[in-house]
């Protein structure tokens, strides 16, 4: 098939978008490229900012305008400085006061400054369905959230340990869905006839300039493991699209460099295209 169109015959899709903070803003050229090609997944899968994009998605949000309202968002360090002394319930002396600690943010009140209104508070009225993963501290499990209220299901995945507070629901202390599960694409297994997968967790890459400090080193070894999981899930089983944009040159935190992180990774729009094309054409060999 033509790159940007799809086929009346295409074979169903659905997609994962793994975890990775600020890298996860490349998820978005995922979306266009979908939309493009006049695909609509019949299921999506998130980790952390996988599943914030992903919920934007589900909610019927188009890539143009998950792009253009993060880019409004994100564009003005004013902006993001704003919303977040909002989050704070406070100024910004409050939320500084006695200077940046560890788990100090409260990731439910930051995104509930940050989130579109066009997400919904819960899974029942998304258009398409949505699983979000997040991590039992105490139970020891992956948590696959797909009914109920949303929004803190989503602050859950995307709490990352030592930056945001754990979120607690049902009686659990919830942390990053990343730490179990950081590209989710097993979750969609027997859902659609093709499964794409968008990993953005990257690693640390030596900058030449400074030594890590210890919240670098500690979300450097977070990427690694979360490399490490990845490769042991792929060993049993495999998406039929894997992308890997080039991410690893950003922070966790580095959403202010909105404009530098979708300029690196453009090129996954055509990648991505691409691999779908080869993928509907393996399938009609198979089953033709």
């Amino acid at each position: 098939m033509n790159a940007g169109t799809a086929p009346r015959s295409s074979p169903s899709c659905a997609v994962a978008f793994g975890g990775g903070g600020a890298r996860g803003l490349a998820h978005i050229h995922a979306v266009e490229a979908l939309d493009e090609m006049g695909i609509r997944p019949v299921a999506i899968a998130g980790s952390s900012i996988g599943a914030i994009i992903g919920a934007g998605m589900a909610a019927g949000m188009s890539g143009r305008d998950i792009h253009d309202y993060a880019r409004s968002v994100l564009g003005s360090a004013r902006n993001v400085a704003g919303r977040m002394w909002r989050a704070s319930g406070g100024t910004l002396t409050d939320m500084m006061r006695g200077g940046l600690q560890l788990g100090q943010f409260d990731i439910e009140r930051i995104l509930g400054t940050f989130l579109p209104e066009a997400i919904p508070q819960y899974f029942e009225d998304l258009r398409i369905p949505l699983k979000v993963t997040a991590t039992d501290y105490f139970g020891h499990e992956l948590v696959v959230f797909s009914e109920g209220e949303l929004h803190s299901a989503l602050a859950a995945s995307a709490a990352i340990p030592a930056i945001f507070r754990p979120v607690e629901r049902d009686g659990r202390v919830l942390l990053d869905g990343g730490i179990y599960n950081p590209v989710p694409f097993d979750l969609l297994h027997g859902m659609a006839e093709i499964v794409i997968a968008v990993d953005v967790v990257g690693g640390p890459v030596a900058n030449g300039r400074r030594r890590p400090n210890a919240i670098d080193l500690m979300l450097g070894a977070t990427q690694l493991m979360m490399q490490s999981i990845t490769a042991a899930k792929l060993v049993q089983t495999q998406p039929d699209v894997m992308l890997r944009p080039p991410v690893s040159r950003f922070r966790a935190l580095d959403f202010l460099r909105i404009d530098a992180v979708m300029a690196e990774t453009a090129s996954i729009k055509d990648e991505l295209k691409r691999a779908v094309e080869s993928a509907v054409e393996a399938r009609r060999n198979l089953v033709g």
